[in-house]
């Protein structure tokens, strides 16, 4: 497989489905260009234990798997948005409990963009990373948790490409 060939279901060596999907009700209003479209489609492989994401595209679905346990977590369907590029038209979260804590869908909605932005884009993701900061606080009741703590717990890093 050379560098730039699309990751596939095969290309890791355990995945589990979701469980119990959920739709969630609110997507991220982003579009993606085409170029970014291309990117994503390629997917991405965690290459250490601090990288928390498995992520690859079946025809316009993207799955977000934990790269750890394989457990599915989030799946995305794609469609092209009338003004170019790709847009988010829905998404499902896993709602087993045992294999993943929602927050609800404004939480969800925030993880489904940070992923694809922070992790398979390489984006720095300011503005997503201090939301998830901040849901994270609101969520607990602490305000005093620190940033880069949350961030890793739940996003992990992103080695270089």
């Amino acid at each position: 497989m050379t560098a730039d060939a699309p990751l596939v279901r095969e290309s890791f060596r355990r995945l589990h489905p979701i469980n119990t999907p959920r739709p969630v009700s609110r997507l991220p209003d982003r579009v993606w260009t085409d170029e970014d479209w291309d990117r994503i489609r390629r997917g991405y492989r965690a290459r250490d234990m601090d990288e928390k994401w498995n992520v690859f595209v079946e025809e316009d679905v993207l799955f977000m798997h934990r790269s750890w346990t394989g457990h599915g977590v989030y799946e995305a369907f794609f469609a092209p948005a009338a003004c170019g590029g790709r847009k988010m038209v829905s998404a499902v979260v896993e709602a087993d409990q045992e294999r993943c804590r929602s927050r609800g869908d404004a939480y969800d909605c925030l993880m489904l963009e940070l992923i694809i932005s922070a992790i398979v884009l390489g984006e720095p993701a300011a503005d997503l990373r201090a939301g998830l900061v901040e849901l994270t606080a609101r969520a607990s009741g602490k305000s005093d948790l620190p940033s880069g703590a949350v961030q890793h717990s739940v996003l992990g890093l992103r080695s270089g490409s």
